[in-house]
């Protein structure tokens, strides 16, 4: 890894802290900004990571974080926004949270990079992210790869993705904590389609990218080996957590309904933009980059959800790292 020294937004979730941790474990500097340091605390215990408290687009708290450094690593995302407003709807229309987490961050960072001098990027998207998608999520997503792969004095690279499971993941254990309290899980979107990449191959891929010169402006979308609908994913967490339950998929009014619901319960669990970014399947047809061999999920996910793991759990994923 050439790069030894890096500003990693959105550290504190998900993809952030398995990359943040990883780029410890090969002695890279890493600093983390997070609007509450609170919730970056279990990145505090690793060597060589810094957590600042601060607000990113805060006039020069960019520019500032930025100065020095080897590479950006932009991770920011967020699956629920406030609605944009009605005489604003258009093509690129989303809400103040979309606009703030896709479209302003992104456009800081630009602006910042080429203020410090610090000209490698890498900005983590979506698939299906286009700025005339059917979703604010997708349409805001689309707006922030087009502001960081427009800049040609950047090199920058996009990563894609399509849902990211592994330990602590919030897609797979999800219906796994649903599964353990309903006997009758309603499903909207049941035929979604995803392609599940494993959270430890996105990390590889990711620091691949930083050390790979060509990568520079290139968009990767980024799956795992199968295809599956989401009422198929559903089934599958409930065989591997031992919990025989009945699932129902609604038709699309049904859908609609039940996501309006939901949104009013704290923390979301669905929205209605989440279905309509569910109507873009979340595939593709090409292999991961540099030559990095996908995960499957039957080898991971036994292991990792709702924290389960047994000598029998952990099969799968021993076999197949054996290749047998």
């Amino acid at each position: 890894m050439r790069e030894k020294n890096f500003l990693v937004l959105g550290g504190s979730g998900f993809l952030g802290r398995h990359l943040v941790a990883a780029l410890a474990t090969r002695g890279a500097k890493v600093t983390v900004p997070a609007r509450r340091r609170e919730r970056a605390k279990h990145l505090i215990l690793l060597p060589t990571v810094e957590v600042v408290e601060t607000d990113v687009l805060a006039p020069g708290v960019l520019e500032q974080l930025i100065a020095g450094r080897d590479a950006v690593i932009n991770l920011v995302g967020v699956l629920h926004s406030r609605r944009g407003r009605p005489n604003e709807r258009g093509p690129n229309d989303y809400g103040p949270d979309f606009a703030r987490a896709h479209v302003e961050i992104p456009q800081a960072l630009v602006n910042a990079c080429h203020a410090s001098g610090v000209r490698r990027l890498l900005h983590v998207s979506a698939i299906g992210a286009a700025p005339d998608a059917p979703s604010e999520y997708l349409r805001s997503k689309g707006v922030g790869e087009k502001l960081v792969l427009a800049d040609d004095e950047l090199r920058a690279t996009v990563l894609r993705p399509s849902v990211v499971f592994g330990p602590e993941d919030n897609f797979l254990n999800l219906f796994a904590r649903l599964a353990r309290v309903f006997p009758v899980l309603p499903l909207g979107g049941a035929q979604a389609q995803f392609q599940p990449v494993y959270v430890g191959d996105v990390v590889q891929v990711m620091l691949a990218a930083l050390d790979a010169p060509s990568a520079t402006g290139k968009r990767y979308d980024l799956c795992g080996p199968r295809r599956y609908t989401l009422a198929e994913l559903v089934r599958l967490v409930c065989e591997m957590t031992g919990r025989r339950r009945w699932i129902i998929g609604l038709p699309e009014a049904l859908s609609m309904l039940q996501a309006w619901f939901l949104e009013w319960t704290p923390g979301p669990l669905m929205s209605r933009d989440n279905l309509r970014s569910m109507r873009v399947p979340s595939v593709c047809d090409c292999a991961l980059p540099f030559g990095i061999e996908p995960t499957p999920l039957e080898a991971v996910a036994p292991v990792t959800l709702g924290g389960l793991s047994t000598p029998r759990s952990r099969y799968p994923l021993l076999r197949w790292r054996a290749r047998r």
